[in-house]
């Protein structure tokens, strides 16, 4: 018993060294009790019983009654070590010098908010240095913060509720709505651009990140490669013939395959700057892999920026065999591997921007008259969409081909992120056409 409660303190408040001294002072405290208690009589056992509980009674009372801060102050004393809380302190400054930094990291971190977190600590070790390095590093970042793993949202969610608000319009009392593909209303997707004069394809993604493990700063080396063989087990046992096909990790690659993956478009990078300063790119390229169907229609990545990016696609504005191949693919890879989920938040994922159905539905697309226009990426704001560069995010339009999708990915379900990106696409149409 006595050890069993020790080893609970222990991650809490308790030095390794200590631990000891403290099952000692327990065992001797319980043997001379056990002899004080034996030698009384009846009455007197029960008088001490009675107040025995009643003071156990008391301190509960106490410990519910003096609030969640306090109880998280006294819980994580001396957990982050000075060095980490000073890199804190320094973070701050230099986002509050930074005179052209406007992410919603500098926004949201408070000199309130920072003496709070800096002392606080996931269970499977993150802080809060590790949440805002790759903002402090790149100040010209948008968002500017990641999450170390799940419960990071509630151990910093005086950093990272107010920017999910900011981000996703989702504010701290509102929650996820449950799972919803919509299956049975993907009749409702007819083709954007049946001629094909604007869109060149379709793209539906979505994020999932695996139960029990944190997210990239934390992961180990062997935990890259035990994820990898979780997926690569559930997805080579794909019944559905679509959906069939081959995986190719990184690590070892041959020159043929390679070349051939970057033909496709199908290779993913080692990360951006904004990644690497998030410690997304660790032990590269262990672990790392892709999976494509035989029709390259279907693909998933393996441990590029969350656990799992699982991507439908092929040419041309059929939303609806695109959004119904990723629906299937994700039912069946869930089968085998179980994601982690919040009650609040629904998916969690590395970065915030993902939350909730993680859905990124997009078009590659050519506007010739509307894009041209000042107000252009005012009015897909408006529609809520978000426009990139062809090669993603940070990217710039080549040729005029501008990558649209849906911005929100929380407080809608996963149909309704989808038909989101559909309608205002849609009038993007619409409004091209009548310019």
């Amino acid at each position: 018993m006595i050890p069993l409660l020790i080893n609970k303190l222990d991650p809490l408040f308790l030095r390794q060294g200590s631990r000891i001294f403290i099952a000692a002072a327990f065992q001797i405290i319980v043997f001379y009790s056990e002899m004080a208690f034996s030698r009384l009589s009846k009455a007197s056992k029960i008088v001490v019983l009675t107040t025995g509980g009643a003071l156990l009674a008391g301190i509960g009372t106490f410990y519910y009654r003096m609030g969640d801060e306090l109880r998280k102050n006294l819980l994580n004393i001396e957990t982050v070590p000075k060095d980490i809380q000073k890199r804190c302190d320094e973070a701050y400054e230099t986002l509050q010098n930074a005179k052209d930094c406007h992410s919603l990291l500098k926004k949201h971190l408070t000199k309130s908010v920072l003496d709070s977190l800096k002392t606080q600590k996931t269970k499977m070790g993150g802080t809060l240095i590790d949440v805002i390095n790759s903002g402090v590093k790149n100040l010209d970042s948008g968002i500017g913060v990641y999450a170390t793993d799940p419960e990071a949202y509630h151990v910093f969610k005086k950093l990272f509720d107010p920017v999910i608000a900011d981000y996703h319009k989702f504010n701290p009392k509102d929650k996820q709505p449950k799972e919803n593909f919509g299956e049975n209303e993907l009749n409702k997707f007819e083709n954007l651009d049946p001629k094909g004069k604007y869109i060149l394809s379709t793209r539906i993604r979505c994020g999932r990140t695996l139960k029990g493990y944190p997210f990239n700063p934390l992961l180990r080396e062997d935990d890259y490669l035990l994820i990898e063989q979780k997926m690569k087990e559930a997805l080579n046992s794909f019944t559905d013939p679509e959906l069939q096909g081959k995986y190719y990790s990184l690590s070892g690659m041959s020159e043929s395959d390679k070349k051939q993956l970057i033909k496709d478009h199908f290779l993913f990078k080692e990360g951006d700057r904004f990644l690497q300063a998030a410690k997304a790119c660790q032990y590269w390229p262990v672990g790392r892999g892709i999976f494509h169907n035989n029709a390259k229609t279907f693909l998933v990545w393996v441990n590029e920026e969350d656990h799992v990016r699982i991507i439908s696609m092929q040419q041309g504005g059929d939303v609806k065999a695109v959004f119904s191949r990723l629906i299937r693919g994700v039912k069946d890879i869930e089968k085998k591997v179980s994601f982690a989920k919040d009650d609040r938040l629904g998916n969690v994922t590395f970065c915030p921007t993902n939350l909730g159905t993680t859905i990124r539905a997009s078009v590659h697309i050519k506007l010739p008259k509307l894009s041209t226009k000042s107000d252009f990426k005012e009015v897909c704001e408006k529609l809520n969409l978000q426009v990139r560069g062809i090669h993603g995010e940070h990217s710039e339009s080549e040729g005029g081909i501008y990558d649209i999708s849906n911005k929100r990915r929380m407080g809608l379900t996963e149909f309704e992120a989808v038909k989101e990106m559909y309608d205002g696409v849609k009038k993007l149409i619409y409004m091209e056409e009548k310019a």
